[in-house]
């Protein structure tokens, strides 16, 4: 076990709240905060920067991409949102279905990974196929169940965005090898909290919103490309994205040719000063952390709290089928209130998807909180 010590004192949270919430919004690092103070005042002094601003800091992001996730740094781009990342992977993909081609999503996706999907099946006739809730809580045979012949792409996340229930990649990446179709993860819910190795799940993209378990500030999100699709058209065209890119007196010499790997699918002004600096930060911080350090360390938080809650009635799903870092329950079904609102009250913060009151910790949580949490459900529902 590699569990840590509360790191509260990296994040500037007033000891009277209790955050329970990071599968909504993380804390931001003080460290973080620091270089984007910094990264704005730079804005001021434009002529202090150099050409080498403009690529540095996505360089340093994939770097560490690579090292904390697998793969090679290449694959790695660097966008603003999930679902520009999932719409990059439905254009790649698109001139290669038929219709009639099947398009696997899983039941009350996030709209993230599932809206792309939707637009990219009108425009080519191909179907939508939805692996359905399990009644078990396994979704990773939920969907195995659904991949078979014709079915051509599998958009799935490793784990569920409602409870934290988890997809086992490593058997949804062999099932999708075997029968040729694309896989394509929303890993924004587990991204930097769950050990994940591109090179060990036979992805073709993944993708993460920064704000959450990356712990990188809005606006940044990762993309990472197999070398498969990186010769696939972008979304977007952008100057940044060519191979002259670094010779601006050349720019208006117009090249055909891509910057090399996953670099043409990244945003227009990605390297903004504003942003790229606190995730370096926020990477940076994951990795002396080590990610088998945090999701062991949120395993041992989780495990208490539903080891308590256990007890009062709550329902849970089986340990086999949950996450580390987050969780889901049910309420007793004696309990009428507004469960989110009564804690809101007492500085307790978490929040509730679907039909489950969702738990997501991070490394900030002490025993005061914990404490306080469970005395405020058994309050609740006693």
């Amino acid at each position: 076990m590699n569990q840590l010590t509360s790191q509260r004192h990296l994040f500037d949270i007033p000891e009277e709240v209790a955050y329970f919430n990071c599968a909504y919004n993380s804390p931001q690092l003080n460290e973080s905060r620091d270089r984007l103070h910094l990264g704005v005042n730079t804005k001021s002094h434009p002529w202090e920067r150099t050409r080498d601003s403009f690529f540095d800091d996505a360089e340093t992001i994939r770097n560490l991409s690579a090292e904390l996730f697998g793969g090679n740094a290449n694959g790695y781009a660097v966008v603003p949102s999930a679902s520009y990342g999932i719409s990059t992977a439905a254009r790649a993909v698109e001139p290669h279905l038929q219709p009639g081609d099947g398009i696997l999503v899983i039941d009350e996706a996030f709209p993230s990974n599932y809206l792309p999907w939707e637009r990219t099946a009108r425009e080519t006739n191909a179907n939508i196929i939805v692996a359905p809730k399990p009644l078990d809580g396994d979704w990773t045979n939920a969907i195995l169940n659904k991949i078979e012949k014709g079915i051509r792409v599998v958009a799935v996340p490793n784990c569920h965005w409602t409870d934290g229930a988890f997809v086992n990649l490593g058997k949804i990446g062999e099932a999708c090898k075997d029968i040729d179709a694309m896989l394509a993860v929303d890993a924004t819910q587990s991204l930097g909290a769950m050990p994940l190795s591109v090179d060990e799940i036979n992805v073709d993209f993944l993708v993460a919103a920064g704000y959450k378990w990356l712990l990188c500030p809005y606006g940044f999100s990762l993309l990472y490309v197999s070398e498969r699709w990186q010769q696939e058209r972008p979304l977007e065209e952008t100057w940044i994205g060519r191979e002259n890119a670094m010779e601006f007196a050349a720019l208006v010499k117009y090249s055909e040719h891509y910057m090399p790997g996953a670099r043409r699918f990244e945003v227009g002004e990605k390297c903004t000063p504003t942003i790229l600096p606190g995730a370096i930060a926020a990477l940076e911080q994951i990795r002396d952390w080590g990610i088998d350090g945090i999701a062991d360390s949120l395993g041992k938080i989780n495990g208490g709290i539903c080891a308590h809650i256990e007890k009062l009635g709550f329902q849970l799903p089986d340990v086999s089928h949950r996450s580390p870092h987050m969780f889901g329950a049910q309420l007793p079904e004696s309990f009428q209130g507004d469960l989110i609102a009564e804690l809101i009250q007492k500085q307790i913060f978490i929040s509730q998807r679907g039909n489950a009151l969702r738990f997501a910790p991070h490394l900030h949580i002490n025993e005061n909180d914990t404490e306080r949490l469970l005395e405020a459900l058994s309050e609740a529902v006693s």
